[in-house]
């Protein structure tokens, strides 16, 4: 069975560029003693299961810069993609338990183990979560001539014409379709599902008129908003988002939906607690910083902490929702 990268990825903005080459400036406040000697002057390496380019790439090199200096160490960033991520995780997975291996992971991390029937790694029992760095909604948007510019008007129509609208996604099994048929689910909609190799083609599709809908991150889809190519309607987080301040959710026209991608780092399962804490409360100190804040804000994502308990509950809870909503909506992997 051939495996197929979950691509909700997307290239750093020109913004975002030069916000990150500030970062490296900025003033940053001691990490309190945590367990003997770690990390003394051995550098910690955070793998990144995609390739260079990306925002788990982007965001762990923000991030991984802050750490370092936090912690008086280098952290080392090795891209190793492959299998939609699994192969770079799985080299964590096995890694020693000492905190001087991590993965910097997305929310791709639990749809793939939702729809995945083997990976080469247990995603809870392997492994184990250190904290959130970000998190972002999804943007709805349709094709300029559909005409729609509420989230009520879709709906509307797609309960008068099942399956006669149709939406892009990235892929099979990206969370492009996750969040699209989540709705549907909810919405109590059909709509027919077309994927593409890639965010770009999916969100070409929508501009030129091929697709009706696509729901995918700010910054695919805010610069054809931005130009009047497509009409955005709304964000797929339960709350308001300051990624679009302007867009109301979904979740006023559909109940109980709330979609969001997130950006964590992992250690291998036997991490010791004291140095998983000493992890934490750096990041805690990394998502509060404002420059860091604004970076995060331009690439379409909020800095986001979340203690390690909770970041477990969150990838345990992630990978069961997924695998429910894979279920009933026919979700797989590609032969």
């Amino acid at each position: 069975m051939r495996k197929k990268t979950l691509n909700h990825r997307h290239i750093m903005s020109a913004a975002g560029a030069a916000l990150l080459g500030a970062l490296i400036a900025l003033p940053t406040a001691a990490v309190a003693a945590g367990p003997d000697s770690f990390p003394g002057d051995r550098p910690i390496t955070l793998v990144v299961p995609y390739p260079p380019g990306g925002s788990n790439d982007t965001f762990a090199r923000a991030v991984g810069m802050k750490l370092g200096t936090l912690l008086k160490t280098t952290v080392v960033i090795e891209n190793k993609g492959g299998a939609g991520g699994s192969i770079g995780t799985m080299q964590v997975a096995r890694a020693k338990p000492d905190g001087y291996t991590l993965a910097a992971v997305s929310s791709s991390f639990t749809t793939n183990a939702a729809i995945q029937p083997s990976l080469p790694f247990d995603p809870i029992g392997d492994l184990r979560g250190v904290g959130l760095m970000a998190e972002g909604p999804f943007i709805l948007a349709v094709r300029k001539t559909l005409g729609f510019t509420k989230v009520s008007e879709l709906l509307d129509y797609a309960r008068a014409n099942p399956g006669k609208l149709n939406y892009s996604s990235s892929g099979p099994g990206s969370s492009n379709q996750f969040a699209t048929e989540m709705m549907n689910s909810l919405a109590k909609i059909q709509m027919t599902h077309v994927p593409f190799k890639g965010m770009g083609p999916a969100t070409n599709a929508l501009i030129g008129d091929q697709v009706d809908v696509l729901i995918a991150s700010g910054p695919s889809l805010l610069p054809a908003v931005g130009t009047g190519k497509a009409t955005a309607l709304g964000v797929t987080s339960s709350q308001k988002s300051p990624v679009a301040p302007d867009l109301p959710t979904i979740a006023a026209d559909v109940p109980n939906y709330n979609f969001k991608i997130w950006w964590g780092i992992l250690a291998p399962k036997g991490t010791p607690d004291a140095i998983v804490a000493k992890l934490n409360d750096a990041l805690k100190q990394v998502t509060s910083d404002e420059e860091l804040k604004k970076f995060f804000l331009k690439e379409g994502a909020e800095a986001t902490y979340m203690t390690p308990a909770d970041f477990d509950k969150e990838i345990s809870d992630n990978i069961a929702l997924w695998k429910k909503v894979a279920r009933d909506s026919d979700i797989h992997v590609q032969k």
